[in-house]
């Protein structure tokens, strides 16, 4: 090997690689080669698995809880899910009675089922019916009016002594509602007029569940006035304050705002767990919330609302006081009630 020259040396190292790497082929040393590299890459996939890159967990979460709808779908769904599973009794052989409401923006009318135990179930019910106070140039269109009116109730089924007329206490002071008083005694009928406290007294008789009375007060918002009443001592406590209208009468928002939070500071605080609400006003907010054909709606929060019509907007002023000022969370719009039918549920 000494006497080889270099390019002898080379030439002959080479051939000695060349035959080895055709060997190392040939039983298979390739294969080996590429499973040993698959197996590097499959721990270093492992181990990139087990170690969590906390900054792009965190940027993920931002997304899913900002950008994300979908993501944002379960939190909001199950703000506004709540519902109230109270089934109300249902009357036994029950007797058709009717009652009108002559409120402060028109005529509300209900057809209720009662029974001897007090237990109701309103048949049929229409708001702000204007048959009647449209087009009273007249004491004689008004007769007509009320005549048709009244018989579309008889023809329901409802016996002629058993339908009654309630005024509210919002719509006494009426130029119209005294014309139709006057309308209804010329037809025999008798016109029952309530003060503001009987009628929160009777909004929380028929709106109120037994079992609640201890936990909950009774809210009516009204255009005339906002009823506010709870049961204690066993009695009924009931509160007046400004109605959706007060807009008409130049009053301000927080002028309202500050009159209705000192009436119901009033509300003992085992009274404040849930709030059974009824009203205009709160009839154009639970149709925003209403989920099928339930009775009973669970009010969203005063803020989530944005109302421009001037009565939904006073009266949301309203709700929202009582809300912040009590700190109640639960507002259970009934779809049934009216303090009317309270009214019928206290005759013989």
């Amino acid at each position: 090997m000494q006497r080889l020259t270099l390019a002898g040396r080379l030439l002959i190292t080479a051939l000695i690689l060349g035959a080895g790497y055709v060997a190392f082929t040939m039983f298979g040393g390739k294969k080996l080669l590429e499973k040993a590299a698959d197996k590097a890459q499959q721990e270093q996939n492992a181990n990139t698995q087990t170690v969590p890159n906390t900054e792009a967990s965190s940027q993920s979460d931002n997304v899913a809880s900002s950008d994300n709808p979908a993501a944002n779908t379960n939190s909001v769904a199950s703000s506004s899910a709540s519902t109230f599973d109270y089934q109300a009794p249902q009357p036994v052989d029950g007797r058709l009675k009717g009652v009108v409401e002559l409120g402060a923006s028109g005529f509300n009318s209900f057809v209720v089922k009662i029974d001897k135990q007090k237990n109701w179930k309103l048949e049929k019910a229409e708001f702000g019916n204007s048959l009647v106070t449209e087009n009273m140039a007249s004491d004689e269109d008004i007769r007509i009016g009320l005549k048709k009116y009244i018989g579309g109730m008889l023809d329901y089924g409802v016996g002629g002594r058993d339908i009654h007329f309630v005024v509210s206490s919002g719509a006494i002071k009426s130029e119209v509602t005294l014309k139709i008083i006057k309308a209804l005694k010329s037809l025999n009928y008798y016109v029952n007029t309530v003060t503001a406290e009987q009628e929160g007294a009777y909004g929380l008789k028929v709106v109120l569940p037994k079992q609640f009375e201890n936990e909950a007060f009774v809210t009516d918002i009204g255009s005339g006035n906002t009823k506010i009443s709870w049961a204690a001592s066993g009695g009924v406590t009931s509160l007046e304050s400004y109605g959706a209208k007060y807009f008409q009468n130049n009053v301000s928002d927080a002028t309202v705002a500050t009159e209705v939070t000192t009436k119901v500071k009033q509300i003992p605080s085992a009274n404040r767990k849930m709030c059974f609400i009824i009203g205009g006003v709160p009839y154009e907010l639970a149709k925003i919330a209403r989920k099928g054909k339930e009775r009973y709606t669970i009010l969203n929060a005063p803020d989530a609302y944005k109302l421009e019509n001037a009565k939904s907007k006073a009266g949301l002023n309203i709700y929202k006081a009582i809300a912040q000022t009590t700190g109640c969370q639960q507002f259970i719009f009934d779809w049934d009630a009216n303090f009317t039918i309270g009214f019928l549920l206290g005759l013989p």
